[in-house]
């Protein structure tokens, strides 16, 4: 185990998702010299290259993606270890990352939080914010302990789920423009919607969900832009580039709202739950139990 002590294989960890050299030594505190001959040093003892640079860009590689598998079950074992030797083994300590949408980091986490920390004072907590669509994805490859996101209608194996709370998909228009007439609202038809822009997310529940209502009405939408995230669709369509579709949720905390009209097409979305993801074989660590346990206490 020559130099893969924790403090490396965290710091790998944090490349690993990053993929930047720069982001990553300014959030660690560690110069860039610092971290790249850390890097290399890791690299050197297990004979391979963990990553591929170049002047743009930064990838794992196929072994890089193999180590970070190990590298966090390493980490967590370790924390886990700490945790049991410890005297005062009622105080739990050590770090948990969490990942999220920045609409659910300001809609459900400040009550999630609030509670934990005053409960477990001692626990370092890691906040990662992205693309919903990826909440599910980023807990199977390890990339976090636990993940906020829309349960999806078939949920992979060896994932948990705990719900927090049901959501409507609402279609969405700019307030100052009729997008849709009330007749395309009405009655929804390959005419009635051949010539009306829209703004989709890349992937996700939301999309699988949109594409689902097209193709039951026959529609073959056009695709004005397909963007990464909910905030970003409630942004293009404020601006007028077409109708979208996003949760609830968003449009209650988006400060564009006043922008944006809503518009009630039957038959509606179906609604989808958001709640917490984890890997069932973590439920039994310390940390993971103990934020899992808590929300389900309410």
């Amino acid at each position: 185990m020559k130099n893969m002590d924790a403090r490396s294989l965290r710091l790998f960890l944090a490349l690993a998702d990053s993929l930047h050299f720069g982001r990553t030594s300014r959030e660690q505190h560690v110069s860039p010299s610092a971290l790249s001959r850390i890097i290399r040093q890791l690299e050197d003892t297990l004979g391979t290259p963990l990553f591929l640079r170049d002047n743009r860009s930064v990838t794992l590689t196929r072994e890089g993606l193999r180590f970070r598998e190990y590298a966090a079950g390493v980490l967590r074992d370790w924390d886990t270890l700490q945790q049991e030797l410890r005297q005062d083994g009622d105080t739990l300590r050590g770090e948990l990352s969490l990942y999220c949408s920045v609409t659910a980091s300001y809609s459900f986490l400040y009550d999630i939080l609030s509670r934990f920390r005053h409960d477990h004072p001692r626990i370092e907590l890691k906040l990662h914010t992205g693309d919903p669509a990826q909440a599910v994805e980023r807990v199977r490859e390890a990339r976090e302990d636990i993940a906020i996101g829309a349960r999806p209608d078939s949920l992979p194996a060896g994932i948990a789920f705990q719900p927090i709370a049901r959501s409507d998909l609402r279609f969405i228009g700019p307030l100052d423009t009729l997008a849709l007439s009330d007749e395309q609202v009405r009655q929804p038809s390959p005419e009635n919607w051949r010539d009306v822009p829209m703004i989709l997310s890349e992937e996700g529940l939301a999309r699988t969900r949109i594409e689902r209502w097209l193709r039951r009405h026959g529609i073959r939408p056009r695709i004005y832009a397909q963007v990464s995230g909910n905030e970003a669709i409630v942004s293009m369509v404020s601006l007028g580039f077409g109708i979208g579709v996003v949760p609830q949720i968003v449009l209650d905390s988006s400060p564009l709202a006043g922008h944006i009209r809503s518009y009630d097409i039957e038959p509606p979305l179906a609604p989808y739950d958001i709640g917490l993801f984890a890997l069932e074989k973590r439920l039994k660590e310390p940390l993971v139990r103990a934020f899992w346990e808590r929300r389900a206490e309410g």
